[in-house]
């Protein structure tokens, strides 16, 4: 198990798991039930690490990105094929927050937002630069 698992608060934690299953190739390995057919707790596998989710129940504080208007969270993804992964999402019903493209640091990134407004970015890794050669493209970069 890794030492860091991210536990996502979804409103419509059953439409969640079913978007991540068709979006990332997540694999439902729990799912307990809770109140009047929601998700009390869910826990999925996507590539090599896990997913925690719950239905979002306001009178014990947890509260989805929905109802919170945002996060301050963006959940990152490295795949092998990030234009293909990244169209997938997309066709599953994701927004477009960035297209993908090469960036600086030596990925090929774009991010998205998903139908429970949690943010995901998605990567592959195309080439290693050194700590230097980041900080040379980051300040050779249009200022905004």
């Amino acid at each position: 198990m890794h030492t860091i698992t991210p536990h996502l608060v979804c409103k419509g934690a059953a439409d969640a798991i079913a978007f991540y299953i068709k979006a990332f190739n997540a694999v439902e390995h729990t799912r307990l039930p809770g109140p009047g057919g929601t998700v009390m707790h869910a826990m999925l596998k996507i590539g090599d690490s896990t997913l925690m989710l719950a239905e979002e129940f306001e009178n014990c504080g947890n509260h989805s990105p929905l109802t919170l208007k945002g996060s301050p969270v963006t959940l990152h993804l490295y795949v092998n094929d990030v234009d293909a992964a990244f169209a997938q999402v997309v066709d599953a019903g994701a927004k477009v927050i960035m297209p993908v493209t090469d960036m600086f640091w030596g990925d090929r990134y774009g991010q998205v937002e998903d139908p429970f407004g949690h943010r995901w970015s998605l990567a592959t890794h195309t080439r290693d630069l050194s700590p230097e050669q980041i900080r040379e493209a980051m300040a050779a970069m249009p200022q905004h």
